[in-house]
């Protein structure tokens, strides 16, 4: 997945290792993380580990020592959460605040670049001026997340997974009860919804707000890829690369790494796993952004059907079915429901299931079978483009190249050759045998010849010349790739808090020194440790129920408080919702049992 996201263009590719990465099933080995550096670093691309779970004492040693093995192949950073190791004795790789440490303000930003933090991954709900006052105050690169699935909550601060059924998404393990159905009650006990996913919202999809977010100061843009298939990395990596391209165009800025992709097919961000998209709240202004009929994929829309006869339907569309996608629809009484579509004959429709379709259904494609087999296909490639110089010495010839970043290799080969009887000829050949590259990550943009006199070379001993040459390159390329390396300096900085509680997340003795050695008086340990959640906010967002339902009394002639509503799960639990209207914030409570 790493590598197909390299050759589709990736600047850098985040991975999770064998552990403490946020996303506990997706780990990988230490042996497979050095063949993707490895692959990486030919682009002179890189690799960032995440171990950026929050951790137990006795985990810091290990993570510790893992942190440590990824230094020795030769990683580019490491994503944490865990303060505490900052108190570790690590190798000097960078380090990259994670999403997870909620990066919110200019002060908290400030504070982690003087604590030592090479990169911050922003918070995702900034607004662009949000994002331009924290760029105002830090030096250090500003990522943020342009694509994929969102957490409704704060990431960092959700604390509803480990609430309801101890598995914390801070360890890795999120159940995602925020993707269940949910019955929502007023505070009168009237029923708003029932068995809708009423914590479940769209996926980001910021392609609009690129330029915006580059005058911003972002300098990287980051795509939710972890658990996703084959399909959805590449579409959408593709995609942001032809976007980011263009804006390097026009912009005339630097690209971070090298190369040029190769897709062999058309990106298209509908085509693969999204619940629908939405800016969420880059600018500034709310929007409709619930995912509240399914948390499922939803596709792209095709069309509404107009008429249904017995095993088919007819379908308005512009964008025609094949055989063998898969469609889905929402129904009022049931849900999302899905089929596979057996025939088309023009406008009609032979689907495997027709339960549930009616005139004005409006059809998604959720699998577009061409496209995935086109996917399958194409074989993405990037490659490096090289300049190739020939040159007659003394004693036979000399080949030079040059890549696209100005790293330069030289091979000189000891060749008795004889005087060609065709000139032209010769020199056709020797073009032609040096500019082939194909097996490496070069790709010829030009050979000259000079002023040579044409000799007869026998094509092996070209071939033996630019392989070496080629090799020698690559050597020179992988001397000069920027490497950067953590300065370990003394930080006495002051946390922008005295107190900390719960949501500061400490799980460790050493997270807690670390805040006391900054000026924190008050600690308490985070939800991890056991402590009871009954009564606490296990999650604050921006995601306003009251607003997503046209509720809200900030909508009101007369601005008036709101008073607390109640969701409900199948399983019983019941979560109460404050509306802190002033800052346009919904926080979600645990509910003592009934």
């Amino acid at each position: 997945m790493g590598i197909s996201a390299i050759d589709c263009g990736a600047d850098a590719v985040y991975i999770g290792a064998e552990r403490f990465g946020a996303r506990a099933a997706a780990a990988n080995s230490i042996k497979d993380i050095a063949r993707l550096c490895d692959y990486a670093h030919r682009f002179w691309a890189r690799v960032y580990v995440t171990v950026n779970t929050l951790l137990r004492d006795d985990e810091l040693p290990l993570a510790a020592d893992l942190i440590l093995s990824l230094y020795q192949i030769g990683v580019d950073g490491i994503v944490i959460q865990d303060v505490g190791l900052l108190e570790c004795n690590l190798p000097p790789v960078p380090l990259i605040a994670s999403t997870q440490m909620h990066i919110a303000s200019p002060e908290k930003a400030k504070f982690l670049e003087h604590t030592g933090f090479s990169r911050l991954t922003l918070a995702r709900e900034l607004s662009l001026d949000e994002i331009r006052a924290i760029r105002r105050s830090v030096s250090v690169p500003l990522e943020c997340f342009v694509h994929g699935s969102l957490c409704v909550c704060y990431s960092g601060q959700c604390y509803l997974s480990v609430a309801l059924g101890g598995r914390s998404g801070n360890r890795g393990e999120c159940a995602q009860p925020c993707r269940k159905a949910y019955s929502l009650e007023d505070d009168t006990g009237h029923v708003i919804a029932r068995d809708k996913h009423l914590l479940s919202i769209r996926d980001l999809n910021l392609t609009e707000h690129l330029g915006a977010l580059v005058d911003s100061g972002v300098s990287a843009f980051k795509i939710e890829g972890r658990l996703k298939d084959a399909a959805y990395v590449r579409n959408i990596t593709a995609w942001y690369r032809s976007q980011l391209d263009e804006l390097i165009r026009v912009k005339r800025l630097r690209r971070a790494s090298s190369g040029t992709s190769s897709f062999g097919f058309t990106p298209k961000p509908d085509k693969t796993f999204n619940r629908g998209y939405s800016s969420y709240f880059i600018e500034g202004t709310r929007c409709l952004i619930g995912s509240m009929d399914s948390p499922k994929s939803l596709g792209e829309r095709i069309g509404v059907v107009t008429a249904v006869q017995p095993g088919s339907f007819t379908l308005d569309t512009s964008t025609p079915l094949h055989n063998g996608d898969g469609i889905c629809f929402l129904d009022g009484t049931a849900g999302l429901r899905g089929t596979s579509v057996n025939t088309v004959h023009g406008a009609r429709v032979q689907p495997e299931k027709m339960t549930g379709i009616k005139p004005g259904t409006v059809i998604m494609r959720n699998h577009d079978h061409a496209f995935e087999q086109l996917l399958d296909r194409c074989v993405s490639t990037r490659t490096i483009p090289v300049s190739i110089t020939f040159e007659e010495t003394a004693t036979g010839f000399a080949l030079c190249a040059t890549d696209e970043d100005g790293v330069a290799a030289r091979r000189e080969t000891e060749c008795h050759a004889a005087r060609a009887t065709d000139p032209a000829a010769a020199a056709a050949r020797i073009v032609q045998q040096a500019a082939k590259c194909g097996g490496t990550e070069f790709s010829c943009l030009r050979v000259d010849s000079g002023r040579t006199t044409a000799t007869l070379i026998p094509a092996a001993v070209l071939n033996a010349a630019r392989r070496d040459l080629l090799a020698a390159l690559r050597a020179a390329r992988q001397q000069q790739r920027p490497i950067e390396r953590r300065a370990v300096t003394p930080h006495t900085a002051p946390y922008p808090e005295l107190k900390l509680d719960y949501r500061g997340n400490i799980l460790n003795k050493k997270a807690a020194a670390f805040y006391r050695h900054h000026g924190v008086r008050e600690i308490q340990p985070a939800a991890e440790s056991g402590i009871p959640m009954t009564g606490k906010t296990v999650m604050t967002t921006r995601f306003c129920l009251r607003h997503e339902l046209g509720q809200c009394p900030c909508n009101a002639a007369r601005v008036r408080a709101a008073k607390p509503w109640v969701l409900m799960d199948e399983d019983g639990s019941r979560l109460k919702l404050e509306f802190e209207c002033g800052r346009c914030l919904m926080h979600v409570v645990v509910c003592a049992a009934p």
